[in-house]
């Protein structure tokens, strides 16, 4: 019943889905200028919790989330971007008095049709910040996996934006660069580096130490429209209306990998209807040994590190976005008319040495790795380069 104030058919499409960092909270833009927030079920998250668990904080946090509610955010505009991010315990309490003591507030920042970026406190609902800059549809978003207050923004505009919440949401940087919209932004674990898809056949990687432009990733043959970092940072990969996703080492440049996305006719049924493979999102899973992909074929598709054809697959239609959940299991996907759906993904304990592996390339770059007077065959396998 609500006036339709806006184009109807990109009013009441799921954008963006995201989980919160510990994955208690999940949110989706519902469409009609909503984003939903419900508290999630916390027995997956709990299988996942380290000793700290049972810690005072901990517990009071649990606490305070048990009494938490659905809630529903009116944006004002069509939203495109979300994503979670936790804010300092003692930053927060001056700003929103309604955090506990002692604990991180959780965060949502939402990007919107009119180029606003609104920043709310989840647990109560609250307004935080306005940010003001972009000239066009805010249409993603990234925090910076450590915990910092650094909010990186991707717009329409052709313009990438850093800010700064600790700054009452300063904004630190523009980065120019790309002709086309920017359509996806992801800023590495480590934080070092951030990659940038527009509607041009390279993804440009920028420092984050500098905000400069790195390297142009170039290898597509259409337009790069998703990105997404592997768990140690060794990795990046994208996706293209040119139905590939390719890997990428982003301390080198090299591609390492391209994975096609072949009809599957037998599979699904077509009604005789003309579909294409172009790619709307890729994303890493928790562990980084499995990518997720959504195509326009009306697949969602499962892809193992080592394999070049997917593991799983399942009929959708529409889909727009997906991601997985914190502590892996299941991914969630938003859809064109507004919904968001949950799948099984296949489960894996991480073999010894791609833990240990993972666990030398969250500090290594390519380059350091190479460097290490150790076989050749072991620098291959740190590297990604066994396929």
């Amino acid at each position: 019943g609500r006036p339709q104030r806006y184009d109807w058919k990109s009013s009441c499409e799921t954008w963006s889905v995201a989980f919160s960092p510990d994955g208690a909270w999940f949110a989706w833009s519902q469409g009609h200028c909503v984003v939903k927030l419900i508290p999630w079920p916390l027995e997956e998250a709990e299988l996942c919790k380290t000793s700290e668990r049972k810690s005072r904080g901990s517990k009071a946090e649990a606490r305070s989330r048990g009494v938490a509610k659905e809630k529903t955010l009116e944006c004002g505009q069509i939203v495109w971007g979300l994503a979670f991010s936790t804010w300092p315990a003692a930053e927060a309490g001056e700003t929103d008095p309604t955090c506990a003591v002692g604990l991180p507030c959780l965060i949502l920042a939402t990007g919107l049709n009119d180029g606003q970026i609104k920043v709310w406190e989840v647990q109560t609902g609250h307004l935080l910040f306005s940010l003001l800059g972009h000239q066009d549809v805010v249409r993603d978003l990234s925090f910076a996996p450590n915990g910092s207050p650094i909010l990186v923004s991707a717009s329409r505009d052709k313009t990438l934006r850093i800010w700064d919440l600790s700054r009452d949401g300063r904004q630190v940087q523009v980065l120019s660069g790309h002709v086309q919209w920017v359509y996806c932004c992801s800023i590495s674990p480590d934080c070092s580096m951030l990659c940038s898809a527009a509607g041009e056949k390279s993804a440009l990687l920028w420092s984050m130490r500098s905000y400069t432009l790195i390297r142009r990733l170039e290898g597509h043959q259409s337009s790069v429209v998703s990105c997404d970092f592997s768990p140690d940072s060794a990795l990046l990969v994208t996706a293209s209306y040119d139905a590939c996703v390719i890997m990428w080492d982003p301390y080198t440049g090299e591609q390492l990998r391209t994975l096609r996305h072949v009809p599957l006719h037998s599979a699904v049924d077509y009604s005789s209807e003309v579909h294409t493979s172009s790619l709307r999102s890729v994303c890493f899973s928790p562990e980084g040994l499995y990518l997720a992909t959504v195509a326009d074929d009306r697949l969602l598709r499962i892809w193992a590190l080592e394999l070049r054809s997917p593991v799983a697959f399942a009929p959708m239609t529409n889909g727009l976005c997906c991601m997985y959940f914190p502590h892996g299991g299941f991914i969630a996907t938003g859809t064109r008319d507004g919904h968001v759906q949950f799948w099984t993904a296949p489960r894996v304990l991480s073999s010894l040495k791609h833990l240990c592996r993972k666990a030398l390339r969250t500090f290594l770059t390519t380059y350091q790795v190479l460097a290490l007077p150790i076989p050749r065959k072991l620098k291959e396998f740190l590297t990604y380069r066994t396929f």
